[in-house]
């Protein structure tokens, strides 16, 4: 039986997190507005709806990785102020994951929007 005032708190859960991401992470507002445009122009574009669904796991993916990201930084932040070596090592691969998730959707992307944007300037 699903019990529904639990399912409940773990969606208001879900929402606060959401919330705090996009209040205190820029980098995350920045993806999103990347990812509206990158939608707009899939739309515009009339790219296929498998290369849409592609585009779609990339900006999940991406938006995923930033909020991973700021959790391993908040949770680095809770055990440690100190600059030590082995917190920065930690923040720094936590970005490192976005920058190469980021990265590989651009290529992606490219792949995808190319061949549209050749025949649209043709």
């Amino acid at each position: 039986m699903i019990n529904f005032s639990s399912l409940k708190k773990s969606f208001g859960f879900a929402f606060e997190g959401l919330r705090f991401a996009w209040k205190k992470d820029q980098n995350l507002r920045v993806h999103t507005i990347v990812a509206i445009v990158v939608i707009v122009a899939s739309i515009i574009l009339k790219v296929s709806t498998v290369e849409k669904s592609i585009l779609g796991v990339m900006i999940i993916l991406v938006i995923s990785a930033e909020m991973v990201n700021s959790a391993i930084e908040q949770m680095v932040d809770l055990i440690t102020k100190e600059h030590r070596m082995e917190a920065k090592l930690a923040k720094d691969v936590a970005s490192g994951m976005v920058f190469v998730t980021a990265v590989g959707s651009v290529i992606v992307g490219m792949l995808i929007f190319f061949p549209y944007l050749v025949k649209l300037f043709k």
